[in-house]
């Protein structure tokens, strides 16, 4: 009979299992073992063999083995902590892969931080140079937003698809000094979060959606930014609804501050000044000007009252139904897309220059050792192309 591991520390499993929001019966199904066997873990009268602790530590809890050996748990904000502005009920309904994602941006905001040596490399970022109100004139401020990253309106247009119009904005952004992270999530509805910082604040987007939607989700998490209020988002825009007065003024200004960007007011208009009715054709041809979905243009012509609510909610739930995302494709190309190329390159930049072993540079990137090889291959044939 496999031998217990009497050594793991009883509250480090406890709260590993907490970290991510799943109850006792949630492991024992996932383990395949009764809820008592977990429950007698958990207070030390009994352990896991190195079999199981193995299980839970790379399988489920996603934690270096090494973490329940310690004498006590490691000094980690809580998610109830890091988002201690969103209501209960949103909390209390992040799954443990949103959880996990969190976890990861924050691993990755520290490794920026012993990359850069603390400082941020840009020395006027945009989250210096800029703070949002939400109660001054918003397409001033989107104005603004946009000369700061240095993107205008015909460089937008002349993009030549969604891929693309993406990885400008990315681009734009992480040039201004804020990294931008993407990962599939698990938890379809959330669209994002983002972590501020004093000197590397980021975003991390789910790439489980259209490029389109990320567009919106990477504005949306910016404004949040620039208010200096962190978030996790949806993109069901009916969640608003239910919020406290003051997270739904925040989010529906985050939501306005998108739109003026990506579609600003004084050109959206002077689209639409001859339109008499807005049926879908019309949408399609906004929607590809300004490389954002139907929705969001169906959304800015429903604010300005032009079209009314239910022909918004139909279209809306129609264009929601037709979304189909890809999956699969290449490891290597789906972990530069997910990293970005400025992070990818900052890495094996200091990789290059012998300031990290192979390691360490794979600890940044969270890649096994063998795998940077492959990433490096591909950074070197983006760079080419």
């Amino acid at each position: 009979m496999p031998e217990e591991v009497s050594s793991v520390n009883p509250s480090i499993l406890r709260w590993a299992r907490e970290c991510l929001g799943l109850s006792v019966d949630d492991v024992a199904a996932k383990l395949g073992r009764d809820t008592d066997e977990v429950e007698a873990w958990e207070r030390g009268s009994s352990a896991p063999t190195y079999a199981q602790l193995e299980k839970l530590a790379y399988s489920i809890y996603k934690r270096p083995l090494a973490v329940f050996f310690l004498p006590e748990k490691p000094k980690e904000p809580s998610v109830r902590k890091e988002f201690r502005t969103l209501p209960e009920f949103d909390l209390d309904h992040l799954q443990a892969d949103t959880r996990y994602q969190i976890r990861i941006a924050k691993a990755f905001q520290v490794s920026l931080k012993e990359l850069n040596s603390g400082v941020n490399a840009i020395k006027e970022p945009i989250f210096r140079e800029i703070s949002l109100s939400k109660n001054k004139e918003l397409d001033r401020q989107a104005n603004r937003v946009r000369k700061n990253l240095r993107v205008s309106l015909s460089a937008q247009q002349s993009w030549p698809d969604e891929r693309q119009a993406f990885k400008e904005w990315r681009n734009a952004i992480e040039d201004r000094g804020i990294y931008v992270f993407k990962q599939s999530f698990k938890q379809k509805e959330i669209s994002g979060f983002c972590l501020p910082d004093l000197e590397f604040p980021i975003i991390y987007l789910n790439n489980s959606t259209t490029q389109t939607r990320q567009i919106f989700s990477l504005f949306h998490e910016l404004g949040h930014l620039l208010l200096d209020v962190r978030g996790i988002s949806k993109f069901d825009p009916a969640y608003i609804n239910d919020l406290p007065p003051a997270e739904r003024e925040t989010e529906q200004f985050c939501n306005a501050f998108a739109a003026e960007v990506l579609m600003p007011s004084a050109d959206f208009d002077a689209q639409i000044r001859d339109v008499d009715q807005f049926e879908e054709k019309a949408v399609v041809r906004l929607a590809k000007r300004y490389h954002v979905s139907r929705e969001a243009v169906l959304r800015r012509l429903l604010d300005k009252e032009l079209v009314d609510q239910d022909f918004y909610e139909t279209k809306a739930k129609e264009w929601r139904e037709q979304i189909a995302v890809g999956s699969g494709g290449n490891y290597y190309a789906n972990q530069a897309t997910y990293l970005g190329e400025k992070y990818v390159n900052l890495v094996l930049g200091k990789h290059y220059e012998g300031k990290l072993s192979l390691e360490q540079a794979a600890d940044h990137l969270g890649l096994k050792t063998a795998n940077v090889a492959g990433l490096e291959a591909m950074a070197l044939r983006k760079v080419s192309e």
